[in-house]
């Protein structure tokens, strides 16, 4: 049985998806105004508002929880509670009006994913996790699928495109072993794996506001998310992503990266 305070926690993630999903929906309304971050990619007029607003929210309500953000500086990451926020995953599928972008909202608990949730307002979809312990889809409770062999596997992959040359040859070789391959998706690929509709996701370029809340959710329907040497992800990490549904399947795409490096 959860606790209190657990419970307390995800009712406050969820009025902060509600925020989130509010003014996403009115921005589909307009014109987005586009800037390019130094690393190229995309950030609009509604990524900041609802970061900003998400903050203002957290900070009025757990003034000494600590924020790690995409699009602002990071505050207080040393607390024991830190949110784990990206306003729009997805912010170039947005842009161009293709719905899978979503809100990630992630709780870490002494550094550790400990509640997820990803919001697609598009679809109406909503995930809310808790590690280990339970994921709920539009309040329906939802479980990975068992699947061992990688070649009854379905994977998906966000982008190719942000794989280094090492680690192309990686995926390739991963790919050529699992029985079929989807690409884009964002983080609705990993909320179907928890729903267990699909069985590996793999990406790369990452870093914690892209994954923490989509951990919590995996790893509360019985999944794992670690990076692609099997090593759990923290706050400090960033770069390559491995979620598996099924956790003898995730030892073996891990086997099969590993030989391929």
């Amino acid at each position: 049985m959860m606790k209190n305070e657990t419970k307390e926690l995800m009712r406050f993630a969820e009025l902060l998806a509600d925020a989130a999903r509010s003014i996403c929906l009115d921005a589909l309304e307009r014109k987005q105004t586009v800037s390019l971050k130094p690393d190229d990619s995309m950030v609009t007029e509604t990524d900041l508002a609802i970061e900003s607003r998400l903050r203002e929210l957290i900070g009025q309500r757990y003034p000494g929880h600590g924020i790690y953000g995409e699009e602002y500086e990071n505050e207080n990451i040393d607390a024991t509670h830190v949110w784990v926020l990206d306003p729009i995953d997805g912010t170039t599928a947005f842009v161009a009006g293709i719905p899978v972008y979503g809100t990630l909202i992630g709780l870490a608990r002494e550094g550790k994913p400990f509640i997820g949730i990803i919001d697609h307002p598009a679809s109406n979809d909503r995930w809310v996790g808790v590690a280990d312990t339970a994921t709920w889809m539009n309040g329906n409770e939802v479980r990975t699928r068992s699947c061992e062999t990688l070649e009854n596997a379905f994977m998906t992959c966000s982008n190719p495109d942000f794989f280094d040359e090492k680690e192309f040859l990686q995926f390739c070789g991963l790919r050529n072993r699992v029985l079929y391959t989807q690409y884009g998706g964002s983080c609705y690929a990993y909320g179907v794996l928890a729903s267990g509709r699909t069985d590996i996701g793999i990406d790369s370029k990452m870093d914690p506001v892209d994954v923490y809340a989509c951990a919590a959710v995996i790893s509360g329907a019985g999944g794992w998310m670690t990076d692609w040497s099997g090593r759990e992800l923290s706050l400090q990490w960033s770069g390559q992503v491995l979620a598996c549904g099924d956790p003898k399947l995730q030892a073996n795409v891990v086997n099969v990266l590993e030989s391929l490096k």
